[in-house]
């Protein structure tokens, strides 16, 4: 990973707000078709990612992600296009601000004292 690098959080009310965690999570869901493996695969229990999906789906005027129940013919999830442009709009973001403050960030850099990688 290249360092430095931001971590932008938008905060839209008291509890709203989307970061890299719940994009992250929206991009697995994407990826990989599950609410369940989205978590899993970012070492999140089945639980707080349903927690998060609800509460991406509460936060916009139109839910993030469409989830079918499991069951014999087992479920899945998929983003809606709601989703998909609030996921692309934050990466979007990300990428903006990144090359935005790119010059800023070197200059901060600059007056980071050298730590040798091996002890």
């Amino acid at each position: 990973m290249d360092y430095p690098r931001l971590r932008i959080r938008i905060v839209f009310g008291h509890a709203e707000m989307i970061g890299p965690g719940k994009a992250e999570l929206l991009q697995r869901i994407a990826q990989t078709g599950s609410i369940a493996a989205a978590g899993r695969e970012m070492g999140m229990s089945y639980r707080r990612a349903w927690e998060l999906v609800g509460t991406l789906n509460a936060m916009f005027r139109d839910p993030l992600v469409d989830s079918t129940r499991g069951g014999p013919g087992g479920g899945g999830a998929v983003l809606t296009d709601a989703g998909q442009k609030v996921l692309g709009l934050y990466r979007a973001f990300e990428q903006d601000v990144a090359t935005a403050g790119a010059a800023r960030l070197e200059a901060l850099q600059a007056f980071r004292r050298d730590i040798p990688r091996e002890k």
